[in-house]
């Protein structure tokens, strides 16, 4: 199997990883919020220097590609492409809703055969990036930008459960309240989680063009206006 490199900038949270084999072998992250252009390429380097001096080396490199941050999708991506340029590396991109499901099937065996996951993360006011997923993680509903309201997912929650987790999940909690709604704390997109996704990837013959490959923002950038000095 592959040794790939996998960085995950979306969130607040900047984490690398190293996977050999199916097995994580090197993981670093940290919580110290929107700081990831300071950050990301030290990890980087410290990842890289981990496998040299085992002497592995790399087939890939793995970056999550949205959505999420505008900003640390843009950092994640440039930082992996750099890699790839410079150890001529193939490139993947994961999907970070897809990426969110992985901790969720690996740790919750009680969610039902027929359910729905629901990967949410938090954008502007009242609106969440999500999509929804079977337990196969295939897709049953695209990426959307989704404005959260008591009706928003009526229509699968009078089919079946679903699972709402990501930092978006807590504008559901307030507002949808059914019986199917099932909600997740703690999940957040990390790139230790990445392998089983970039692993299949490469398998499939799913590699990016380094030269084109941009982040899946979703949205339009909107730069935030300074408040006025009194």
């Amino acid at each position: 199997m592959a040794c790939i490199l996998h960085i995950e900038t979306s969130t607040s949270v900047c984490s690398v990883a190293v996977s050999e084999d199916s097995h994580c072998i090197y993981h670093e992250e940290e919580h110290s919020g929107p700081n990831h252009a300071e950050r990301l390429g030290s990890m980087v380097d410290q990842a890289l220097s981990f496998t040299d001096s085992h002497a592995i080396p790399f087939d890939a490199v793995a970056v999550s590609c949205g959505p999420g941050s505008y900003t640390g999708l843009r950092i994640g991506v440039s930082m992996a492409k750099g890699v790839c340029y410079g150890r001529n590396l193939q490139l993947i991109g994961v999907p970070t809703l897809e990426l969110l499901c992985v901790p969720v099937l690996l740790g919750h065996e009680e969610i039902e055969d027929n359910a729905l996951l629901c990967p949410m993360l938090d954008a502007r006011r009242m609106e969440v990036y999500a999509a929804l997923y079977d337990r196969a993680l295939r897709e049953a509903r695209p990426v959307s930008a989704d404005v959260v309201t008591a009706d928003t997912y009526k229509e699968w929650l009078d089919e079946r459960p679903v699972y709402f987790f990501g930092n978006g999940a807590k504008k559901c909690m307030e507002t949808i309240n059914h019986p199917n709604a099932h909600y997740i704390d703690g999940i957040e997109p990390i790139a230790k989680w990445m392998q089983p996704l970039a692993e299949k990837r490469l398998l499939n013959g799913q590699i990016e063009d380094v030269a084109y490959f941009v982040p899946f923002y979703l949205k339009d950038f909107v730069a935030l206006k300074p408040k006025k000095l009194l």
